[in-house]
């Protein structure tokens, strides 16, 4: 007779108090399906929420100062080696450090953001942290920065805020330095006054342009006032300026206009206030589009990408 060995009980003190462990398995599975879904709009309720996307994904180099649990902290472009984070060392004045445009990122930007936050404030001199990937330990955004915060941009036209004033450039670090300073495009913040976050840039090759990072929580009508604008054919800012399209990131809609890189950036300011009255007055009508409307949206949404 083939005597049976006693079943061993499974071990319940790892489970959550009152799951079995199925419940337990499909909590688990849930909350990693949760860790990989992308935030549709990850910086949305936030007053900052334009530049910061504006910041992650085309301005060369600038830097903003937020407070972050009572510690100031620089939000920046880009850092050495695109790296996460990092803190100066007390001699150099133990300045803290985060940037938005990164090698090692997951497809939720205010989450790594967060993560990247928590890190530095708690970080010590001459601590680095490369990846900004977050793992879940983070809190979220809005207990990090106000929701109500704006930002003071200061923009650069080199990378020379990466060092200390006066301090010596490894020799290691000097020629990335150089290839970076020859990667930056003369970039400009204007339109303080006007609604999301406008970017002038010049990259040469004839043509500069503006970039508009709307905040309008309806893309679809947002499209829609941008088609019935340019049926009107006043879907621009003025001479020898064009629409050039509209890309989406981020759950925003991000027009851009080409220019004449010879006319100074700030000259726009009255175009832009113009438009923006009429994209508030088209953005609120909800009747049917036109033929023509209809033929300038699909226009508008065939040359539409997402970055």
């Amino acid at each position: 007779m083939v005597q049976r060995k006693p079943k061993k009980k499974k071990n319940r003190a790892d489970l959550p108090e009152g799951m079995s462990r199925r419940e337990a398995k499909l909590a688990a599975r849930a909350a990693e399906r949760e860790k990989f879904q992308k935030d549709p709009r990850p910086y949305g309720g936030l007053a900052a929420e334009a530049d910061l996307v504006a910041l992650q994904e085309f301005v060369p180099s600038a830097v903003t100062t937020v407070d972050v649990k009572g510690t100031p902290v620089n939000i920046v472009t880009v850092l050495p080696g695109a790296g996460a984070a990092l803190v100066r060392e007390e001699d150099q004045g133990g300045e803290r450090f985060v940037a938005l445009q990164v090698t090692s990122h997951s497809q939720n930007p205010g989450r790594d953001l967060a993560y990247a936050l928590n890190w530095v404030v708690n970080a010590k001199p001459g601590e680095t942290l490369q990846s900004t990937v977050a793992d879940g330990s983070q809190p979220e955004l809005s207990e990090l920065l106000s929701d109500d915060a704006t930002l003071d941009i200061t923009t650069y036209q080199d990378f020379s805020w990466w060092f200390p004033e006066g301090a010596s450039v490894p020799p290691q670090i000097q020629q990335a330095l150089r290839q970076a300073n020859d990667a930056v495009l003369p970039s400009e913040k204007i339109g303080e006054n006007l609604p999301g976050a406008i970017w002038w840039v010049n990259p040469g090759g004839g043509k500069a342009h503006i970039r508009w990072v709307r905040t309008e929580d309806n893309e679809a009508q947002m499209l829609s006032a941008l088609a019935r604008i340019a049926a009107r054919g006043e879907l621009n800012l003025g001479e020898d300026t064009k629409f050039a399209g509209a890309f989406r990131t981020h759950g925003l809609v991000v027009p851009v206009f080409d220019l004449d890189p010879s006319v100074a950036a700030d000259s726009y300011e009255a175009a832009l206030a113009e438009l923006d009255k009429k994209i508030t007055a088209e953005y609120a009508n909800d009747a049917a589009l036109s033929a023509d409307e209809r033929k300038q949206l699909d226009n508008i949404k065939s040359r539409q990408v997402t970055i």
